[in-house]
């Protein structure tokens, strides 16, 4: 779908945004770009559209170079949504919606249809909402008209940069949510910039790190939590996500033992405990395991990881005992639906 061979983008002061980036996202794809600032995550977006020019390098979408596009065609055929939604404050939310849609020169039928479509996708009564000025919407009504309108042409590519950020934290969940159920429906490519590894890690379908202009990491979630590539990776998942319970990410398919009689050692992997419960060892594959992979309730995210990365399942210890295990599996699990439910928590 989009392609990028040895791309690179050098600003007129000699600052190298991008450096021979090479990448492949394919079509359908929830495709995220995550990294501190000046990284170079939204340089690269916008090079896709030429909001940036690329210095050197191609970039390709469906095997066919950029520049070999209509600048026009281009970008009314790849959707966006920006931070600060901009929406037109004189004109109605369908006015706004119908923007590229009357450009392409679509009937005034279709494009009534399409945004009563779009509007109920989103959960806003056409009814009610078609008519509004920007100024009567709430910051979350607005960004959901700036999503579906970034839809209203039916592009293919939607390139989504830091679109929740400027939103109260509640609303930012709720819309973070929104957008995981509306791409399963729609199934856009969708190309998305963010700051926050816990939106990067619930959203994408991979996740791309980068740091100074070049990819440190570019995997599915599951594998950036499982195996960071190296510790600015590590370091990077511990600074910029939520402090997790421990306990809720126990694997709940695993049973612990009340003593060492009972186990079962035809299990794939278990652990040891002594009559009174406290743990003796962890077990995987008849193989006995130091007790050094043994959390306490107050263990931290970036401490997890790492004992994960070294032994692949860790025991929790609670007042003395052994409540549970985590694995890999389990953490990512939780991850995933974190914060769905601190939005549910928080509307009671």
């Amino acid at each position: 779908m989009i392609t990028f061979e040895h791309v690179s983008k050098v600003y007129p002061d000699g600052t190298k945004a991008v450096n021979d980036l090479n990448l492949h996202i394919e079509k359908g794809e929830f495709f995220v770009f995550i990294g501190p600032s000046g990284c170079g995550k939204t340089t690269t977006m916008k090079m896709m559209n030429r909001l940036n020019e690329v210095t050197s390098g191609t970039i390709l979408i469906n095997g066919k170079e950029i520049h070999d596009y209509n600048i026009h065609e281009l970008r009314r055929n790849i959707g966006y949504v920006l931070q600060q939604i901009a929406l037109f404050p004189h004109m109605t939310v369908e006015e706004n919606i119908a923007v590229v849609p009357e450009l392409k020169k679509w009937s005034k039928e279709k494009i009534h249809k399409r945004v009563t479509e779009l509007l109920e996708m989103v959960e806003l009564d056409p009814q009610v909402y078609r008519h509004k000025k920007p100024n009567e919407l709430s910051g979350g009504q607005q960004q959901r008209i700036g999503v579906i309108r970034a839809l209203a042409a039916d592009p293919d590519i939607v390139l989504m940069d830091e679109p929740f950020s400027a939103l109260d934290p509640i609303t930012r969940e709720q819309l973070q949510n929104e957008m995981k159920e509306l791409q399963q429906k729609i199934k856009k490519t969708i190309i998305f910039v963010t700051h926050d590894m816990n939106e990067a890690l619930l959203l994408g379908d991979r996740v791309c790190l980068m740091r100074k202009g070049e990819i440190v990491q570019c995997d599915t979630p599951q594998m950036i939590v499982q195996q960071p590539a190296n510790d600015f990776v590590r370091e990077f998942l511990s600074t910029h996500t939520n402090t997790y319970n421990i306990e809720e990410m126990i694997d709940t398919d695993f049973k612990p033992f009340s003593s060492e009689a009972e186990v079962n050692v035809t299990r794939e992997k278990f652990f040891v405990l002594d009559a009174q419960g406290v743990v003796r060892g962890i077990t995987e594959n008849g193989e006995i395991r130091s007790t050094e992979a043994v959390l306490s309730m107050d263990t931290n995210i970036e401490e997890v990881m790492k004992k994960l990365t070294e032994v692949g399942m860790l025991a929790v210890e609670k007042e003395g005992r052994v409540i549970g295990v985590i694995t890999n599996e389990s953490v990512v699990r939780y991850l995933h639906r974190s914060m769905q439910e601190k939005v549910v928590s928080s509307n009671g």
